[in-house]
């Protein structure tokens, strides 16, 4: 079957066909043409099944443009909400149909203006009842759609999403979707879905077991140097960074390269030409850390890849398993990394759970064990030298001055001076404040929606727990400790 089956409305297939889908997947499958005859829909199917399009295609492909605001979706989370509208948004842009993300934290007044020039409004929770009850907004969507209601509700959020439903219009269409169906989800779908069809996908997606898996809490404004620290101290021989967004990809290029790492990006904005340039040159060693988003690494094919870094964590399982998937590649260990904000730990456990695997959460390293890591490979790779002739003529000429073991001790100064670990000595959540937070992320059912304050709590931290291991033996910078200014910098939109 083929998207082109559903008899979509004509600017709504060319989106499906310029995003570069074909066939549709399970949940797409089952639910589009049901919501198309115009069925309310509960829909059991894991994170990252498709789900967005499976309700975003049917009900974009209905909607008149007329605008007023034809469709709610209604979601757990602000990331989800932004991850939601930014595919809604990609599906109706040829359809003139224009999306509103409404979620806490951030001013009333600009997101009424959106609503009111909004088709489609994504929203969590909290902040639509506060629109709705405070009376700043009235809407009439003929499309509701309840995305992650399992999720919702295990976040505290029932109560918000009935006295929702009270404000909106009873002869409307219904979806719900669901990753599992305890009772309150199905009492839930009683009270606001009409004589629902059911579609159920069982997702069998997996991890690598070759693959392990970590991951290191930081505030938002540590990434970057979260991410230097690392690659410093880990110093993979290849390795992936993942950005959700092409101009986060160009913005890490650029950081990474004035950092002295050979670096390249990828990103859909990119030539064929350019784009297998690229790729070439990651394959034969030309550069060592690819920086790209997920469209755009579709049908990479490295197999020599030792890490895996997420600079965000992605927004569900299928793309998180995709992503690791990179490593660990023909019988081969591989170790993915993924960064978190204290904001994110919810949507660790979450992936956990979906693909049935245990991340192992590490503390990032300070700047003198990151200095210690550097003096071992040091001394390995002083005993590996070859003396050359000219190496025997300077310690000659430097011995009509000097005894050998000052010579010695100034080569091992200069050596050292140049390999100095920059930034600052901690970064990132020490492993109390860490188990502190997931126990209370895992307690508060009222956080994550409506912008609610997850907390960025930064008490005394422990430095342990975190792996000290490095096995590869070498530097992404040059060999000497100076920085390589050609890193191979892709380019810049």
């Amino acid at each position: 079957m083929k998207f082109t089956d559903f008899n979509l409305k004509d600017t709504i297939q060319a989106a499906v066909t310029e995003a570069g889908f074909t066939e549709p997947s399970p949940v797409q499958k089952d639910a589009i043409p049901l919501v198309l005859e115009g069925h309310d829909l509960i829909a059991q199917a894991q994170t990252g099944t498709g789900k967005t399009a499976a309700f975003g295609l049917p009900i974009m492909s209905m909607m008149k443009g007329d605008g007023s605001v034809e469709g709610l979706v209604i979601v757990p989370t602000r990331e989800l909400a932004m991850q939601v509208s930014d595919e809604l948004y990609r599906f109706g842009k040829n359809a003139g149909l224009k999306t509103a993300t409404v979620y806490g934290g951030t001013a009333y007044g600009k997101q009424i203006d959106r609503i009111k020039q909004a088709s489609i409004v994504v929203a969590t929770p909290g902040r639509l009842q506060d629109l709705l009850m405070s009376g700043k907004i009235k809407i009439n969507p003929h499309f509701v759609v309840l995305d992650e209601a399992d999720e919702m509700l295990d976040m505290g959020f029932l109560d918000e999403i009935k006295n929702i439903f009270t404000f909106l219009p009873k002869e409307r269409q219904t979806l719900m979707f669901s990753a599992t169906m305890p009772n309150a989800i199905r009492k839930l779908a009683e009270q606001i879905l009409k004589n629902p069809k059911t579609v159920s996908i069982t997702k069998s997606e997996t991890t690598n077991t070759k693959i392990t898996q970590l991951y290191y809490v930081v505030q938002e404004k540590e990434r970057d140097d979260a991410l230097v620290r690392l690659i410093d101290y880990k110093n993979p021989q290849k390795c992936i960074i993942f950005c959700r967004m092409k101009k986060e990809v160009d913005r890490l290029v650029a950081h990474m390269t004035a950092q002295g790492f050979k670096v390249s990006g990828l990103h859909g904005d990119m030539e064929q030409k350019q784009r297998e340039v690229t790729i070439r040159a990651f394959k034969q060693g030309g550069i060592d850390i690819f920086i790209a988003t997920d469209v755009a690494a579709r049908g990479l094919d490295v197999n020599d890849v030792t890490h895996v870094f997420n600079y965000h964590i992605p927004f569900d399982s299928e793309s998180y398993v995709h992503r690791i998937g990179r490593t660990g590649r023909g019988g081969k260990t591989g170790e993915a990394i993924t960064l978190v904000s204290p904001n994110e730990l919810r949507t660790i456990k979450r992936i956990e759970k979906d693909v049935g695997t245990k991340m192992t959460t590490q503390v990032i390293p300070t700047r003198m064990e990151v200095q210690n890591n550097r003096s071992d490979e040091l001394i390995a790779k002083i005993a590996q030298t070859q003396i050359t002739d000219k190496a025997i003529e300077l310690v000659k000429t430097l011995q009509h001055d000097l005894d050998i073991v000052t010579i010695a001790h100034l080569l091992a100064s200069m050596i050292q001076s140049e390999n100095t670990v920059k930034g600052k000595d901690h970064i990132g959540l020490g492993l109390e404040e860490i188990e502190l937070l997931i126990e209370r992320a895992m307690q508060n059912r009222g956080g994550g929606g409506g912008g609610r304050n997850r907390g960025g709590y930064r008490g005394n931290r422990k430095r342990s727990g975190g792996d000290r291991s490095n096995k590869s033996g070498r530097n992404r910078r040059n060999s000497s400790g100076r920085n390589s200014r050609n890193g191979g910098q892709g380019s810049r939109s």
